[in-house]
């Protein structure tokens, strides 16, 4: 019996929506290159790409565009709890709470996936997300603004003012690549609860359970803890071999998929370094700490196909916009939740619940000893 640990290489369905070259370092959403979508789209028109599989016309995108903004207020109920977590909170139980709450006052318990569930989990996760992070700073939460844009407008909640026109761009582009990555932990996730016809923000809620991990969403957080902790650019050649030697990981490098350059770190570097000429200081040293890291990587790693991934310049891009370390899986979540919902929608057309099997190695047969027996 071939045990496939972490059903690597199992496929659990047929997709439409994302292929990955691993070997190539090529990706795509519906066809269209990742690279062509960072260059010439933005997160709204992408989401409605990844949603229904075809770009949209001027009437439906200005209609999704229009829904998604008229759509990110939060109710009083969810303002409340979020009043009342303690600020110490990882954010990411925060977000679950926050949309498991979405879900009681949508009071759905079974499957079904209305239009204006769509919207309110892609409009409201940055609401919730910037809601908390103002409140951890002891800020007045920043209502959202309808003549923003998606990401302008989250930035604008976050930081209290109207970021610049690379900034929008910056958020934008990090936001369209965290979108959808194919059959990663939080989508199985999601479509193991959806597969069992149970309602969508309980499917999502299992898709933030799985992106809280340090394995996965988390590791963006791990990347800049790295570069921080090396501190310098004469630091990094050091620091580097010395992990290498005690068999540990190069936080921000390798991909389960991927045997080369992940082509999303491949744009994110270009932004990073964009934002680190512009902010200087803390960010700038951050940005060149990295690139270093990045040749020294390549250098003892490179061989073995172990290279930057999406978190590796991810991280330096959120923390240059405003957030903090412990919320980039929220970033994340709020991007990938239109994956997971694009998912789900394609997977319960033809549903079947996903049961796979454990292979049993235990004893048979053994006998009962009554407890004052033992």
């Amino acid at each position: 019996m071939e045990i496939k640990k972490g059903l690597e290489d199992v496929y659990v369905k047929e997709t439409e929506i994302t292929y990955i070259d691993g070997e190539l370092g090529r990706l795509y959403y519906r066809g269209y290159s990742i690279y062509d979508l960072a260059e010439f789209s933005n997160f709204e028109e992408t989401s409605y790409l990844i949603l229904y599989g075809k770009l949209p016309n001027v009437y439906e995108y200005e209609n999704f565009v229009k829904s998604l903004r008229e759509s990110r207020g939060i109710s009083d109920r969810v303002k409340e709890f979020l009043k009342g977590v303690k600020k110490n909170a990882y954010p990411m139980d925060v977000l679950r709470t926050a949309v498991s709450i979405m879900g009681l006052e949508e009071n759905s318990h079974t499957y079904s996936v209305s239009e204006q569930s769509i919207i309110n989990l892609i409009s409201k996760f940055p609401t919730i997300i910037s809601y908390y992070i103002r409140l951890r700073r002891d800020l007045e939460p920043v209502e959202p603004d309808t003549s923003l844009s998606h990401a302008a407008n989250f930035l604008y909640m976050v930081n209290g003012t109207k970021p610049s026109e690379e900034e929008c761009r910056a958020m934008d582009v990090a936001m369209i690549l965290h979108i959808d990555h194919e059959m990663n932990a939080s989508t199985f996730a999601s479509l193991v609860v959806a597969s069992t016809l149970s309602d969508i923000y309980s499917a999502i809620i299992a898709g933030i359970s799985a992106l809280k991990g340090p394995l996965h969403g988390g590791a963006n957080y791990e990347a800049l803890k790295m570069f921080r902790e090396i501190g310098d650019v004469e630091n990094v050649e050091k620091y580097i071999l010395n992990r290498l030697a005690n068999k540990q990981r190069i936080m921000g490098f390798g991909h389960r998929v991927y045997k080369t350059y992940d082509p999303r770190a491949r744009i994110l570097k270009s932004y990073a370094k964009l934002l680190a000429e512009k902010k200087g200081g803390e960010i700038r040293r951050l940005y060149e700490i990295a690139e270093k890291v990045e040749e020294i990587g390549i250098k003892y790693l490179g061989s073995k196909g172990i290279y930057p991934n999406v978190d590796f310049y991810s991280s330096i891009v959120f923390y240059a916009l405003g957030f903090e370390p412990e919320f980039f899986p929220t970033v994340f979540a709020s991007a990938r939740v239109t994956g997971w919902i694009a998912h789900i929608l394609e997977y319960v057309k033809d549903n079947k619940i996903i049961r796979p099997k454990a292979y049993y190695k235990g004893e048979i047969g053994r006998k009962y000893i009554p407890l004052d027996s033992r």
